[in-house]
């Protein structure tokens, strides 16, 4: 009877025509008719389009071997990283990678080569086929050039080896392990709906960490996946640590960060302490979270992103319990989540203080305004007096005006009479003078008032 997988086989990897609802049809690489049918292509969907097919895994038959190193590379090293790959190729002859690439495979002399880069990292993936007498013993690895690995630019983040086997018998099983891991604690699992067995320790072997994986009766392509995903568990795993030094660095400053902007805090709640001694030491505070934060949060995004990788990667193994073993699973939650949710606190704790730094300074820039508030109250106050004493003075100066004015007209008419007199007119001139006096009075009074109404509609028209 057919298989599911026979199936596919026949439809997808035979040559010759496609059935289609019974008829042969066909399918063409790119049909110009078709295509026609449709507008013009966006200039990105090609690039879309073979995005999900990024990174295959290798087709890998037991019994094998794999190594692979994941190695942080610093951008101004991508060139050196894919002249130093090139160069490899062409010692073997072989055709190398094209500028601009981001994944190549090559079949070397004895071993096959997977290259990826990643958004930090590059991945090195060594595949060998044949069996090791002791395991472990001849890694994959070591089948490259003696010293390539190691000229490669930048720093090596994980590295692992993996001995793919032959399910053997059960009684040579503990052996295997002895032999792989040397008495440590294992953990493991049966994947895959049962068709391998995994074991690791999580140890370093030689600066290395180990994979033993039985098969019993993976597809090469799932075998292939398989060590895929577990490289992947390790070196992201590896990576997601690395904001664990930086939380641990951070902790201390985020407690000497939280007691001063606690007291802080009750200073400004008590109206105790200076505004702009105050002010001066919220200003310091927030830039030393502002600094924590700069500091951080990429490594701790990278983590989170990180670790929800590893986590996915674990439940597409779909482990199944091996009895007095530990899952691999149950090892990261015990040992892994707990390192990533210290960063994932620390990281909460940093945008709590900058939002409590900012509560903070609003609450003493609320004080600062009323106390201003009031200040203003007070000079305005002060002002309306001063305005009000102006206003008197002013009566007062005008008053004396009057007066003033009476008495200098009044000295006019006097000498003016006196002049007529003297000149034969019979004028009494202090009759004159003394009905010049009111007369003037009225007037000089009437214009005063007339002249301060004029300005005050003239302030009331540009109010």
């Amino acid at each position: 009877m057919s298989t599911y997988r026979d199936i596919l086989n026949g439809i997808f990897f035979q040559p010759g025509p496609l059935q289609i609802l019974g008829r042969p049809k066909t399918v063409p690489s790119r049909n110009r008719n078709t295509m026609s049918m449709f507008p013009p292509d966006h200039a990105l969907r090609i690039t879309l389009a073979e995005e999900v097919h990024a990174r295959p895994p290798e087709a890998v038959q037991a019994p094998a071997r794999a190594s692979y190193v994941a190695v942080l590379v610093e951008p101004e090293n991508r060139t050196r990283e894919l002249a130093h790959l090139n160069a490899l190729c062409e010692a073997q002859g072989v055709a190398g990678p094209a500028p601009g690439s981001t994944q190549f495979r090559a079949e070397l002399p004895g071993v096959r080569l997977k290259w990826e880069r990643h958004g930090e990292f590059s991945g090195y993936t060594v595949i060998a086929r044949g069996l090791n007498e002791q395991p472990f013993q001849i890694v994959a690895a070591s089948l490259l050039p003696a010293g390539w690995l190691s000229a490669l630019p930048g720093a090596t983040m994980a590295a692992v080896h993996a001995e793919l086997l032959t399910a053997p018998e059960e009684s040579r099983v503990r052996s295997l392990l002895q032999e792989s891991f040397g008495g440590q604690t294992i953990s493991g699992a049966e994947i895959a709906d049962g068709a391998a067995r995994l074991f690791t320790d999580f140890q370093l072997h030689d600066g290395c960490s180990r994979f033993l994986l039985f098969d019993r009766s993976l597809t090469a392509r799932q075998a292939g996946r398989t060590l895929q995903r577990l490289f992947e568990i390790e070196a992201y795993r590896m990576l997601a640590l690395l904001a664990l030094p930086i939380a641990r660095r951070q902790n201390p400053r985020i407690v000497q960060i939280e007691s001063s902007l606690a007291s802080l805090t009750d200073g400004i709640a008590r109206g105790q302490g200076d505004d702009e001694a105050l002010l001066h030491e919220l200003t310091r505070l927030a830039a030393e979270v502002e600094s924590g934060l700069a500091a951080s949060q990429f490594r701790f995004g990278a983590c989170r992103a990180y670790f929800e990788l590893v986590t996915r990667r674990i439940a597409e193994l779909r482990e199944s319990r091996l009895p007095g073993v530990q899952t691999i699973d149950e090892f990261m939650a015990r040992r892994f989540t707990p390192a990533v949710d210290t960063c994932s606190s620390v990281s909460n704790r940093l945008h709590d203080l900058s939002e409590r730094v900012a509560q903070a300074s609003s609450l003493l820039s609320t004080r600062v305004d009323i106390t201003r508030e009031r200040q203003n109250q007070a000079l305005l106050s002060s002002m309306d007096r001063r305005a009000k004493l102006q206003l008197r003075l002013q009566q007062t100066v005008e008053g004396l005006s009057v007066a003033a004015i009476c008495y200098y007209v009044a000295g006019l008419v006097g000498y003016l009479s006196k002049g007529l007199k003297a000149g034969g007119l019979a004028i009494d001139t202090d009759l004159v003078v003394g009905i010049t006096i009111p007369v003037v009075a009225i007037g000089v009074i009437l214009a005063v008032r007339r002249t301060r109404k004029r300005i005050s509609d003239k302030d009331e028209h540009l109010a």
